[in-house]
């Protein structure tokens, strides 16, 4: 299956991807997301700076306002 970065307060995201089979690995700093094929995070962050480094080739799903099936059902379909 496929490696998603999820970021560390999306706990029931983070567990509901692992029981479909994917390898989930928490974002805890930039390097994490590396090697990911797709990235889910809270978007409570805002990037104030208006910086767009970019540390992944995958997908980012912004998980505000989902619930954690929306989440995986969300990062199924940009896998395909």
């Amino acid at each position: 299956m496929a490696r998603i970065g999820v970021e560390e307060s999306l706990t029931a995201v983070l567990e509901a991807l692992r029981e479909k089979g994917h390898d989930v690995v928490q974002l805890r700093q930039e390097s994490d997301a590396q090697n990911c094929d797709c990235c889910v995070v809270t978007g409570l962050d805002s990037n104030v700076m208006g910086m767009q480094d970019t540390f992944t080739k995958g997908s980012v799903i912004e998980a505000n306002g989902m619930s954690a099936e929306e989440v995986c059902q969300q990062v199924e379909s940009r896998l395909q």
